[in-house]
C-alpha cells in the first residue's frame, strides 16, 4: 500500500505539469490576442473611412447614430450595409431586406468552408461558429494567411479591433451628416483597397500559382462587370461564381499535395535509394 507521502509527492507533481501546461496555454492565447489586435489596427483603420461613407447613407436613411452603430457591429460588410440603408430608406419590407442580405453575402458560407480547413481538429464547434461569425473579407484573408492552424484568438482579437472601428466609422458618418465633400470620403476609402493587396501580394510573390489566380480573379471580375449578362447580377453573385470557378480550375491544375502524401513519397524515395 502506498504511503501518504507518496501519494502527496504524484499529485504535487501531477498538479504541477497541469499548471505548466495551463500557463503555457495562456502565454499562447496572449501572444495570438497581441497579434490579432496588431494585425487588426490597419483594417480596422481602413473599416472606419468606407464605413464613414455608409454612415452618411445611413443618416439620409433617417437611422440614428446609435442604430447605425449597431447594425454596423452586427453587419460588417460594405454592400450588405449599403443595399441595407437603400432599402430601409425606399421603406421596403423585411423579407426584401433579409433575401438581399442572403444573395450579397454569401460569398462569406465560401469564406467559412474555407476557413474550417485552418482550425485545429481539437478545436470545439462552438468557436468554429464564433469564428465564421467574426468573417469579413479581410479578416479572412489574415486568418487563412497564417502558417499552420488559426488559432480562435487570433480571429476573435483582430474581429473586435476591426468590428469596434467599423460600427465607429457609422455612427461618426451619421453625426457628420453631410458635411464632408463626398469625394474626401471616397478618397479615404481607397485606403482600404490597398490595405487587401497588401494581404493578398505576398503569397502571389512566393507562389507563381497563386499569382496567375489572382490575376485570373481581376481579369474575369472586370470582365463580368461589364458583360451582358453577368453585370446584371450582384456583386456577391458573381464572387460567388468567380471564386468557385477560379478554384476549381486552380485545383484541377496546379493541385497541392498533402504533407502526408510528400512524406510518404520522401520516404519511399529514401528507401529506393538504399
Amino acid at each position: 500500500m502506498p504511503s501518504a507521502r507518496w501519494v502527496a509527492t504524484r499529485l504535487t507533481r501531477r498538479l504541477t505539469k497541469v499548471q505548466t501546461a495551463l500557463d503555457e496555454e495562456t502565454v499562447r492565447n496572449n501572444n495570438d490576442i497581441i497579434q490579432g489586435f496588431r494585425d487588426g489596427i490597419p483594417i480596422a483603420l481602413g473599416y472606419f473611412a468606407v464605413a464613414f461613407s455608409l454612415g452618411i447613407i445611413a443618416k439620409q436613411a433617417g437611422l440614428t447614430a446609435a442604430v447605425g452603430f449597431v447594425s454596423s457591429f452586427f453587419t460588417r460588410a460594405s454592400a450588405g450595409e449599403y443595399g441595407v440603408y437603400t432599402l430601409v430608406a425606399a421603406q421596403a419590407a423585411y423579407v426584401e431586406i433579409v433575401a438581399m442580405c442572403l444573395v450579397v453575402n454569401l460569398r462569406y458560407m465560401l469564406m467559412s468552408a474555407a476557413l474550417s480547413q485552418k482550425i485545429a481538429p481539437g478545436i470545439s464547434w462552438w468557436h468554429r461558429v464564433l469564428m465564421a461569425c467574426c468573417i469579413t473579407d479581410e479578416v479572412f484573408g489574415i486568418s487563412i494567411a497564417r502558417k499552420g492552424y488559426c488559432p480562435p484568438a487570433y480571429t476573435y482579437s483582430a474581429a473586435l479591433i476591426s468590428t469596434l472601428f467599423w460600427a465607429a466609422g457609422c455612427a461618426s458618418g451619421i453625426v457628420a451628416g453631410g458635411m464632408l465633400p463626398t469625394h474626401i470620403v471616397a478618397a479615404l476609402s481607397v485606403a482600404l483597397y490597398g490595405m487587401f493587396l497588401a494581404i493578398i501580394m505576398p503569397p502571389a510573390r512566393d507562389d507563381r500559382n497563386v499569382l496567375y489566380a489572382v490575376i485570373a480573379s481581376f481579369v474575369l471580375s472586370g470582365t463580368c462587370s461589364v458583360a451582358p449578362v453577368v453585370s446584371s447580377w450582384s456583386s456577391g453573385t458573381r464572387t460567388i461564381v468567380l471564386t468557385i470557378a477560379i478554384s476549381a480550375v486552380a485545383a484541377w491544375a496546379k493541385p497541392i499535395e498533402s504533407s502526408l502524401h510528400t512524406s510518404s513519397s520522401e520516404g519511399l524515395a529514401a528507401k529506393g535509394l538504399n
